[in-house]
């Protein structure tokens, strides 16, 4: 494993500790009924997945690193990988802020085009070596 498959490996490992940690804040929140439903709604959304969506790119990172790929396709795909994760789970987290559903609902949907992209180019590398 070298360059871009590496790098965002160790980006992606060092942030589930983060998101651990957001799993904890999520209980304080519950906890101290701060927030409205929705708004607690949106926090849950954010944190699941941001956990699960680090998984999948450790995965596509796996797969990744096992393509023959340019490395040019390679950083392309990295980068995907980790705007698309920080915007889908970000997005549900500027849903807590008053006014701006639109806002998180779009970023939330930018973050899936990104993953889709990431996603379908890993496997058009798997595909066609």
């Amino acid at each position: 494993m070298e360059g871009p498959i590496r790098l965002f490996t160790v980006i992606a490992l060092v942030s589930l500790p983060t998101v651990m940690y957001g799993g904890y804040a999520l209980m304080g929140v519950l906890r101290d009924k701060k927030l409205t439903e929705h708004q607690r709604g949106m926090f849950r959304a954010g944190h699941a997945h941001a956990g699960v969506l680090l998984v999948l790119a450790l995965v596509a990172l796996r797969i990744l690193g096992q393509t023959e790929l340019p490395d040019t396709a390679l950083w392309i795909v990295c980068f995907l990988l980790l705007f698309g994760v920080l915007a889908q789970s970000g997005g549900f987290f500027l849903h807590l802020l008053p006014g701006k559903g639109k806002l998180g609902g779009r970023v939330t949907s930018a973050g899936a085009v990104l993953l889709g992209a990431a996603i379908l180019t890993t496997a058009y590398g798997v595909a066609f070596p």
